[in-house]
């Protein structure tokens, strides 16, 4: 029995969860310069308005025209953000460990960003290089159409390891017209018409007092988005013929393992789709990084991907922006959430060289050769057949030979950008809406910067 589905359309849920099975055995869970009026000479290969606003900072003058206090912008061709002279220290104690300890801090805030689409629900995501005796927070500040603000929502503590604090979400944060699920902030009642329209992002890092470490951040941004409520989405034409040669990697034959972290590998779609794409890109995990697992245990990369995207208070290894900026720790890497409008974004993507994890929910009967029904599972698209249906590395498989499956576009396209659905009992239940996350190059070549910018990201 796995967790179930939380209150106002929890989109990462289904990053997270392994099964909720509907049917026999299931897995674990704008650019503003973008079109946005449908080509009316091609209806099926039509761009669909916008309802994502995606604000990214990562450029030295990004860092440099924020609101510091004990940070500073650093340059080079991979610019970002370092504790300077720290602006003071706290002690902080572990909810996890229970261990307290003083750290030096530093913050940035960025301006405010207007949404170019006033948002029911936004998630912030990350790049970041944290060494041993460092770690960063991540938080929030919103403005309602109505005039009020939201407190500062803490969006993630994280680290790279796993040593000095335990990575982890906030529970509990709410103020009566929205609150944070884990990794995604949402408005509480869509239907009132409230939404965000604006908000600040502001970042603290930490470091031992008296040391010279630091954190460098290299991306920070989140995703804003109003997706329509939908039982079933428009039909697309194919218009892309490609597959990527991702590796493939199975879940499955790592059940029972490393049960800490998520009761092992039922629960681990999404660090294993993240492992697949990292591979693609050329990251390796050394010997070194790897020695801690059993060396009985084929594919240790995925036991290591699943033990450093654990985020300790939401019990699982689904947390978006953690897999995201887990991707991020690997050299020329980087990594981001957002959400796409449709499988022809897929296709500007794949034609570009750039796979893309996606998330959907579906009764067995929903997904033709599936074979099993999931309130939340991760995939990673790795191409386009001639007839325009989608090859998938399926995790949920039995053996890595096994991953490649291929799924029929109608049916795909539908369970990927619903946000609407009826569970196996006929209950409405909420759909994924598109949402995806990206790893590409830190350095991407001109036909992926151009992809990239055409699906709303800016690099």
């Amino acid at each position: 029995m796995r967790r179930a589905e939380q209150p106002s359309r929890r989109t990462v849920l289904a990053a997270a969860v392994a099964a909720a099975v509907t049917a026999g055995a299931g897995p674990a869970a704008a650019d503003p310069e973008a079109p946005t009026t449908a080509d009316t000479a091609d209806p099926a290969r039509a761009v669909p308005a916008r309802t994502v606003d995606n604000r990214f900072w990562f450029a030295y003058g990004d860092w440099s025209g924020g609101t510091v206090k004990g940070t500073r912008a650093v340059a080079g061709t991979r610019p970002g953000l370092v504790i300077a002279k720290a602006a003071g220290t706290l002690r902080y104690t572990d909810p996890h460990t229970g261990t307290t300890a003083a750290w030096e801090y530093g913050t940035w805030t960025s301006p405010v960003h207007r949404l170019a689409v006033p948002a029911t629900e936004a998630i912030v995501s990350w790049n970041a290089h944290t060494p041993a005796g460092t770690w960063i927070q991540a938080e929030i500040k919103g403005t309602y159409t109505d005039g009020s603000s939201t407190p500062w929502y803490v969006m993630g503590r994280w680290a790279a390891g796993d040593r000095d604090i335990r990575r982890t979400s906030v529970d509990d944060q709410s103020d009566g017209k929205s609150s944070v699920w884990t990794d995604t902030l949402a408005i509480d009642d869509p239907a009132t018409g409230l939404r965000l329209v604006s908000y600040r992002l502001r970042l603290t890092l930490y470091r031992k007092p008296g040391t010279q470490l630091t954190p460098t951040v290299w991306r920070l941004g989140a995703m804003g988005s109003d997706v329509p409520d939908r039982f079933t989405v428009p039909a697309s034409r194919p218009g892309v013929t490609k597959e990527l040669a991702v590796p493939r990697y199975s879940q499955e034959i790592h059940k029972g393992q490393y049960p800490e972290y998520d009761n092992g590998g039922e629960a681990w779609c999404s660090p294993t789709s993240s492992q697949m794409i990292i591979e693609y890109w050329g990251g390796r995990l050394t010997d070194a990084q790897l020695d801690w697992v059993d060396p009985a245990y084929a594919d240790p990369q995925v036991c290591h991907a699943a033990r450093f995207t654990y985020d300790y208070q939401y019990a699982g290894c689904g947390n978006w922006p953690f897999n995201a900026a887990y991707a991020a720790t690997f050299k020329d890497l980087q990594g981001v959430v957002t959400r796409l409008g449709s499988l022809t974004d897929l296709e500007t993507l794949i034609a570009a060289g750039i796979p893309a994890i996606t998330s959907q929910s579906f009764l067995k009967e929903e997904l033709t050769g599936a074979g099993y029904g999931t309130a939340g599972h991760l995939m990673t698209v790795v191409g386009f057949t001639a007839d325009g249906d989608v090859i998938a590395n399926d995790p949920f498989s039995p053996t890595n030979e096994a991953v490649r499956r291929v799924y029929r576009r109608r049916e795909w396209e539908n369970i990927w950008l619903r946000t609407k659905r009826y569970n196996a009992s006929g209950k409405v239940v909420s759909g994924t809406g598109g949402v995806c996350y990206l790893y590409f190059p830190a350095r991407p070549s001109a036909a992926q910067r151009k992809a990239l910018a055409a699906v709303g990201v800016r690099v």
